[in-house]
């Protein structure tokens, strides 16, 4: 009979959103008439920009005629017009980076997991708790090693290097999630000082980058001195320009990466993840690739930013309500994700459970991040203005009718 990889049930028996999910089937079954506002799962709720559909249609269009048809992608790494467009909104923010260092994918999600594939399974892992699952679960499923580094509110959520640590590879994610929180230049500079003297990997997930409105604070690891040798970054279109049902995304590998061999030698990491690339993955679709290229067009920028600016401005509706109730919260100014602290030191899934049957608002509860999470809820930014603003007018009633019934 075939051998299961047994890592696999080492895993929780369900994945956080799965159960989040059944959770709200459950009250709608029981309660068809009251309509829930839903700011748990990170999904947009803006369509894509103009610049963006556009450019789609005419990909499309092209796809429909001989003369422009086009199958296999040649390099396996993305269309080279896409792969510069990339590389030209790094160069604005003060980063060079070679087109050729940028390979496109379906997404951040897919990238965070399938990196895991270069690297050996002796490999020693360490991720923040809280944590985005996929750092943790992709690993476990490959057999590693995990180490938890706390990431708490002593700490602001930004967990700092620890030299008594071995770690291997080290997943950080700045702007947080779920937790919000933003890196400084400093605390990065330090997290990349350990990695090259340790000799480990940072895989930087920079998701959330284009909600950093603070020029002070980094918007790439990169912009870090140091951080070429040390660190693969990756990043996606899903939130910042609404391809969460579009899918695609890129990661960055510089070629000055080196990995060691059983023998003693090195390799170059780059090189290993365009070979797992070219195996195991076809690439994104060419007018994916071409709505992707509009994104970072100046007309694509404007709508964009337009576009972020609306749900900061549903981020500053939550975080106001908050400073109003005086909730200790970090996220928010710079993140599409409020990270608070449950009221009356309720468990997150019981805070969870109550907004639902209370208020009919869904967030996402703490626990489901990791043992520092517990106590603490994220909301997000992505619903419409009109329900952000009912949502935080349904919590602040029901935040003071529980305190006065205590």
């Amino acid at each position: 009979m075939v051998k299961a990889n047994e890592n696999f049930s080492k895993l929780k028996e369900s994945y956080l959103f799965i159960e989040i999910s059944g959770r709200i089937n459950e009250f709608i079954k029981n309660n068809p008439d009251k309509p829930l506002i839903k700011m748990g799962i990170g999904d947009v709720t803006l369509p894509l920009a103009p610049a963006v559909t556009e450019a789609m249609k005419k990909a499309s269009d092209e796809m429909g005629k001989a003369e422009t048809f086009r199958g296999y992608e040649d390099s396996g790494r993305g269309y080279l017009f896409l792969r510069e467009s990339v590389s030209g909104y790094y160069a604005d923010i003060g980063v060079d980076l070679d087109p050729d260092e940028i390979l496109i994918s379906d997404g951040a999600k897919s990238d965070c997991g399938n990196l895991s594939d270069i690297f050996s399974s002796d490999n020693t892992v360490l991720v923040t708790d809280p944590v985005y699952p996929v750092y943790y679960d992709s690993n476990l499923m490959g057999g590693r090693n995990i180490v938890l580094m706390d990431s708490n509110e002593q700490n602001g959520f930004a967990a700092m290097p620890d030299y008594g640590v071995k770690s291997d590879i080290i997943y950080l994610c700045s702007p947080n999630n779920p937790t919000g929180s933003v890196y400084t230049k400093e605390q990065l500079q330090a997290w990349v000082d350990y990695a090259n003297k340790t000799e480990a990997i940072i895989i930087f997930d920079a998701a959330y980058e284009a909600f950093i409105q603070d020029p002070e604070l980094p918007r790439s690891i990169y912009q870090i001195e140091g951080a070429r040798s040390c660190a693969i970054e990756i990043s996606s279109l899903s939130k910042t320009a609404g391809f969460t049902g579009t899918r695609c995304g890129y990661t960055v590998v510089p070629k000055d990466i080196e990995l060691s061999l059983n023998d003693g030698g090195k390799t170059s990491a780059y090189k290993l993840w365009c070979r797992r690339q070219s195996t195991k993955f076809n690439g994104v679709s060419y007018p994916v690739q071409r709505a992707a290229e509009a994104v970072f067009t100046k007309e694509g920028q404007a709508q964009v930013k337009k576009t972020i600016g609306y749900y900061q401005n549903n981020a500053k509706i939550i975080t106001e309500c908050f400073d109003k109730l005086r909730i200790n919260y970090t996220g928010g100014k710079n993140s599409p994700y409020i990270w608070f602290k449950c009221p009356k030191n309720m468990s997150s899934w019981d805070f969870f459970d109550y907004m639902l049957k209370t208020i009919q608002v869904v967030g996402t509860p703490g626990q489901g991040f990791g043992k520092n999470g517990e106590g603490w809820f994220r909301l997000t930014s992505f619903n419409t203005s009109e329900n952000t603003a009912e949502a935080m007018n349904r919590f602040e009633k029901m935040f003071y009718e529980m305190f006065q019934s205590s």
